[in-house]
């Protein structure tokens, strides 16, 4: 076949179901870009990522760092959270992230600090798959 009708071929939106739910098809990402409209598919994954990655305090960690007067500074918490992106890449989910002389256990699927800890010098943490100190 020709180049021309190949790439028609290629460019025809394929759909199943009813034709009330048919749309448009999507442009191209390349198009997007070309003409200067929208995103590419890694700036929106990023975006909704960086979105994504607020985290969020259980109730009993809220209570532990309260309890243990664990101060989370702002450059603390940008620490913390960095080192549960990290943890993310590794593939890990219920991390122990050491930040300075505290330590938090963090679900980094759910984005969620389970407790604080505070002196760890003699203590035993179980139920992890991994640490990263930051």
């Amino acid at each position: 076949m020709d180049d021309l009708l190949i790439q028609r071929r290629l460019s025809l939106p394929v759909s199943t179901g009813s034709a009330a739910a048919l749309q448009p098809a999507p442009v191209p990402a390349a198009q997007q870009e070309a003409a200067g409209e929208g995103m590419s598919f890694l700036q929106v994954f990023e975006q909704l990522q960086s979105q994504s990655s607020t985290l969020t305090f259980s109730k009993h960690a809220a209570q532990r760092l309260e309890q243990r007067e664990i101060e989370l500074s702002p450059s603390r918490l940008e620490r913390l959270s960095e080192g549960v992106r990290i943890a993310k890449q590794k593939g890990l989910n219920d991390t122990l992230i050491i930040v300075d002389d505290s330590a938090f256990v963090v679900n980094t699927g759910a984005g969620k600090v389970i407790t604080g800890l505070q002196g760890l010098s003699g203590r035993v943490i179980t139920n992890i798959d991994g640490t990263v100190i930051v």
